[in-house]
């Protein structure tokens, strides 16, 4: 692509209309100097309070009642995911498989919300689901994931073959190198260009969701000011992570982009996402994530709409409290797939 291509490229997304609450926002065009100084003018985060209010919420006890509750609750939150350069269409049909019959020994087990491949999986894990397509949803990741090191059009591309696949949701990953550097413009227009690439033929779209990879920058104000900048910018989610990079879905960090859609919410009545991803992999660590979401934006957010968790093992963990909660007993690892 030539260098003319792409400065084309940038000055279409530059005119496509990002969320219509930021408009209203800014008072007008959004612009490097507006965005710029809407998020260097929010107040910094106090990691020692945000820190001790993530514990706080991590020792909340569950009863059994509740337990059982929160169990089948974050298995229908789990995109269930496979994101490896080994995948292969036979590895690809056992994750869903498993997604569809999560405990064949129980079947009011529910099922998870999504199947989460590469795009050129996509097409593999539909014909897997079969009629089950809509029920589990298909997500796909894309804009040059895990790195989010390409060209604007590479980009576009992954997105809108991921999407003509069948994908029903995308996850795309923000250029952090980018943000760090001050461009929050080039940031804001790649996520606004990639919203407009999930959309499909028949005029409806795949959900978009926002990776910050919050590992990588580094402080918590800047996690603060990439999830109101995806926000900003269309997100239907705000995601911490790839499941690449450590640390990866923390509890604080979780918390504070729940507070940002708090925060959204009440200063718009428009209702975001959160997937935590990466590192979950107990019962007992995702219920506090869970704990956290209900304290902090409410229970409404308590469904797959509005909260996933990106996992591979979490579901088997789940699987087995599940079971010995019905059973009394604990069964062994050689009861769940191996992932």
């Amino acid at each position: 692509m030539t260098a003319r291509t792409t400065r084309t490229i940038m000055s279409e997304t530059s005119a496509i209309a990002p969320r219509a609450q930021a408009l209203k926002m800014f008072d007008g065009p959004v612009t490097d100097e507006s965005l710029r100084r809407f998020l260097e003018g929010i107040p910094g985060v106090d990691a020692v309070g945000l820190e001790q209010r993530a514990a706080a919420l991590g020792t909340r006890s569950i009863k059994t009642t509740s337990k059982a509750w929160a169990i089948d609750t974050i298995i229908s939150m789990i995109d269930l995911t496979t994101l490896e350069g080994a995948d292969t269409p036979g590895k690809v049909r056992s994750l869903v498989g498993k997604a569809l019959t999560p405990d064949p020994s129980d079947a009011s087990c529910p099922r998870p919300a999504a199947v989460c491949v590469y795009g050129d999986m996509v097409g593999t894990v539909i014909d897997a689901l079969g009629s089950a397509h809509g029920e589990i949803s298909v997500a796909a990741v894309a804009t040059a994931f895990p790195s989010g090191r390409a060209t604007l059009s590479v980009k576009l591309a992954d997105t809108a073959e991921a999407v003509a696949a069948g994908a029903d949701e995308i996850d795309m990953v923000i250029d952090r190198g980018a943000f760090l550097s001050g461009r929050y413009r080039q940031v804001f227009d790649e996520i606004v260009s990639v919203k407009r690439a999930c959309l499909r033929e028949d005029g409806s779209a795949a959900h978009l969701k926002v990776i910050l990879e919050t590992g990588e920058l580094t402080t918590y104000d800047n996690v603060r000011r990439a999830s109101w900048l995806a926000i900003l910018a269309g997100a239907d989610f705000i995601k911490t992570s790839t499941g690449k990079v450590s640390p990866a879905a923390t509890l604080p960090v979780t918390l504070l982009m729940l507070e940002v859609v708090r925060d959204w919410h009440r200063l718009t009545g428009e209702k975001i996402g959160v997937k935590p991803a990466g590192g979950i992999r107990t019962s007992k660590d995702a219920i506090k994530f869970l704990v956290t979401v209900a304290e902090t934006c409410g229970e409404e957010w308590l469904s797959p709409e509005l909260f996933r968790f990106g996992a591979s093992s979490l579901l088997n963990d789940m699987l087995l409290q599940r079971q010995k909660l019905r059973t009394g007993h604990y069964s062994g690892p050689d009861y769940v797939t191996i992932d």
